[in-house]
C-alpha cells in the first residue's frame, strides 16, 4: 500500500489522484537521511506505475520543506531506520569510493527518480529549502513558495559541493552566469527574490503556499494524462537533443497521443464547445 508513514515523510493520496508527500521531521527542520532518500526513491518508483495517482506534490512539516541533509545522522538515524520500507543496506564505510557510491545510488538517485517520474510533480515550498532541499525542488516540474521561504545550496560555507548533481539542475533553470553567482556567493534567497532568480514559478503567501499547489495539482488531474506524460518527456528531451532530434522525439510520441481516446475527446469538445472529460 503506498499510503502511510516512511522514513521521514508520509505519503496521502487525496482527491483526484494527488499524491501528498510531506517530510515531517521538524524538530530537525525536515533534514533528509539516508533512509528517506531510499524510501523517497521507491515511493516515486512505485507511483509511476499506479494509475491512481496523476501528480506528486511534495512539502514539508513546521518550518521547512527540507533544509539540508542531517549530517549527524545520515546513515545512523535509528529512528528513520526503524521506520524504512525498503530493505536495509550496511552503512558504508568512509572512504573515497563510498563516497562516490553513495552519492550516485543515494542522493543523486533521487533527483533521478523525480526527473524520471512522468507524472507532473510540483514542490510547495513553505520554509527553508536548502542544499538537498533545494536540489529536489529544482528536479520538480513547478515550484511554489512562500514569500518569507529560504532557498539555497551555500555549500562552500561548510566546504562541501552541491554534489546532489544541484549545480546541473541549477544552470538548467538560471544558465551559467547566474547559476556561477549563486553558488560562489553562497547566496541563500527569500522566496520572492527566488521569483526574481526564475527558481520558483509562483510565490504566495506562506499560509496559501500548500493549497496553491494543491489547486495547481488538480488542474494537472483534469488534463490529458497520457499526453501531459510524453510532453513532459518530450520537453526535457529537448533541453539535450538537436532541433532535428527533438523534432523526431515529439514525433514518435506524437504518434502514441494522436490515437488515444483522449485525443478524440479533446476534438469532440472543441467542436461541441465544451470541457473534455479526459480518462
Amino acid at each position: 500500500m503506498l499510503e502511510g508513514q516512511y522514513a521521514g515523510f508520509r505519503l496521502e493520496i487525496k482527491d483526484k489522484g494527488i499524491a501528498l508527500i510531506t517530510f515531517d521531521a521538524p524538530e530537525r527542520l525536515n533534514a533528509a537521511s539516508a533512509p528517506m532518500k531510499r524510501d523517497l526513491i521507491e515511493a516515486l518508483t512505485q507511483m509511476q506505475f499506479d494509475d491512481a495517482v496523476r501528480v506528486v506534490v511534495m512539502t514539508g512539516s513546521d518550518k521547512a520543506f527540507i533544509a539540508g541533509d542531517d549530517n549527524r545522522a545520515y546513515w545512523g538515524d535509528e529512528a528513520a531506520l526503524a521506520r524504512v520500507r525498503t530493505p536495509k543496506v550496511k552503512r558504508p564505510s568512509h572512504s573515497s569510493i563510498s563516497s562516490y557510491g553513495s552519492l550516485r545510488q543515494v542522493s543523486q538517485a533521487l533527483n533521478r527518480a523525480v526527473r524520471d517520474l512522468d507524472k507532473i510533480s510540483i514542490a510547495a515550498i513553505n520554509g527553508f529549502c536548502i542544499q538537498t532541499g533545494l536540489s529536489l525542488a529544482l528536479a520538480c516540474d513547478f515550484r511554489i513558495a512562500g514569500t518569507t521561504a529560504k532557498l539555497g545550496s551555500a555549500t562552500l560555507r561548510m566546504g562541501f559541493l552541491p554534489d546532489e548533481n544541484g549545480h546541473y539542475l541549477l544552470v538548467q533553470h538560471i544558465g551559467v552566469a547566474k547559476t556561477m553567482d549563486f553558488l560562489m556567493r553562497k547566496r541563500i534567497v527569500s522566496g520572492t527574490e527566488a521569483l526574481e532568480w526564475g527558481l520558483v514559478h509562483e510565490v504566495a503567501d506562506p499560509s496559501e503556499v500548500l493549497a496553491r499547489a494543491l489547486a495547481m495539482a488538480a488542474e494537472f488531474t483534469e488534463g490529458p494524462q497520457v499526453a501531459q506524460r510524453l510532453l513532459k518527456r518530450a520537453i526535457y528531451s529537448a533541453a539535450d537533443l538537436s532541433f532535428a532530434q527533438a523534432g523526431d522525439d515529439i514525433a514518435t510520441k506524437t504518434a502514441i497521443s494522436d490515437h488515444h481516446p483522449d485525443a478524440k475527446e479533446g476534438v469532440a469538445a472543441f467542436r461541441d464547445k465544451r470541457k473534455p472529460k479526459f480518462a
